[in-house]
């Protein structure tokens, strides 16, 4: 299995990206997918999950109703939407493939990552 991110870029406040995740490997629609974030002298953060259907999606309260997750299960495809970027969201994003029975919140409970894709958000 491997995760490959991509879309991340050098933004101003407010303005918006919108990251891609293509996984090759088995079929990923088995499976909840999700995106973390790790700033400099942070620790790696849960940013949103969606299951497999692509319904129920989690948000970490910090950027629930600015950011939003999709996937296209045809394409092997998961996506962050994120629009109203503020600087505190610069960091590099990664996405990850889900334990099947766990909870999808916390990093442990992944088992694959893509390589991480850098987002700069200047003010």
């Amino acid at each position: 299995v491997q995760l490959q991110a991509s879309g991340g870029g050098l933004v101003q406040a407010g303005g918006s990206l919108r990251l891609s995740c293509a996984a090759s490997g088995r079929t990923m629609s088995a499976y909840v997918l999700g995106w973390f974030r790790k700033a400099p002298g942070k620790e790696r953060e849960f940013v949103a999950a969606i299951s497999r259907s692509g319904g129920s999606p989690d948000y970490a309260n910090i950027v629930k109703g600015r950011f939003t997750i999709s996937r296209d299960n045809a394409k092997n495809t998961v996506y962050l939407q994120m629009n109203s970027l503020k600087s505190e969201d610069t960091a590099v994003y990664y996405c990850a493939r889900c334990i099947q029975g766990q909870a999808c919140l916390r990093s442990d409970e992944y088992e694959y990552w893509g390589q991480g894709t850098q987002v700069t958000v200047s003010s």
